[in-house]
């Protein structure tokens, strides 16, 4: 074995470990053998993915909440059967995108000529972008390895994605779709502190992949009010 294969195994091992108490408070150590394959980047990967796809998930409530008329542009029979499906976006059927998944499906609810769902249309975006960056996998394991760039450039898109639901409009002059209320008797920013967050979270979830990767992150200056999503799945 390698002078370093001792060390680390031993560490798998401890972190694999946890202590229970029984019914007469007798104390036992148990093995639970999926995370002696796991490194705690590996854990704080899965955690980082899980609380964004749920951050988004509570946006396109927040969303349907305030546009009610979108998810019954959708055929949905609920708010709740909305969220739901896209909770479950990679078992169902999306024909109303045309194929399009990540930026392409986000920018959908931003167009004019789109008569769908754009709350639909903008959360499953930002879902399956998020699934290209943490390489459509949930759970990630000793071996696997992440893109800081694809986290990056997700982080981006968040910003992207929120400037566009503050500014841009039909013709009518109307926003596509309501989010924060800038009313001074009932603001309301939770949008903006919600997609704030998400943002923070790949940032951090980049950085960390950079420094495993042992490379620099490159900050490529992207200016969000052109209200372009930088791509992600198509990045190697």
């Amino acid at each position: 074995m390698r002078a370093w294969g001792l060390p680390l195994l031993c560490t798998l091992l401890l972190a694999g470990c946890a202590t229970e108490m029984d019914r007469q408070g007798r104390t036992g150590t148990k093995v639970d053998v999926k995370y002696l394959a796991k490194t705690e980047i590996d854990r704080i990967a899965d955690a980082n993915r899980a609380e964004v796809v749920d951050g988004l998930l509570l946006i396109a409530d927040k969303l349907y909440k305030r546009n009610p008329k979108e998810w019954r542009r959708g055929g949905q029979a609920s708010r709740e059967a909305a969220v739901d499906r896209l909770r479950h976006r990679e078992t169902g059927s999306w024909p109303e995108f045309g194929g399009r998944r990540e930026g392409q499906a986000a920018a959908l609810a931003f167009t004019e000529a789109y008569s769908g769902d754009r709350v639909a249309a903008l959360v499953y975006g930002l879902l399956t972008m998020v699934d290209a960056a943490f390489d459509n996998k949930q759970e990630f394991y000793l071996f696997d390895e992440l893109n800081e760039t694809k986290l990056y450039n997700s982080a981006r898109n968040m910003e992207v994605a929120i400037w566009k639901l503050g500014n841009d409009r039909l013709a009518s002059g109307e926003l596509f779709l309501l989010s924060n209320e800038l009313d001074p008797a009932k603001r309301n920013l939770s949008f903006e502190r919600e997609f704030g967050r998400l943002t923070g979270l790949l940032d951090f979830m980049a950085k960390i992949v950079a420094d495993r990767n042992g490379r620099t992150l490159s900050r490529v200056t992207q200016s969000v009010i052109g209200g372009i999503f930088l791509p992600v799945g198509l990045l190697k």
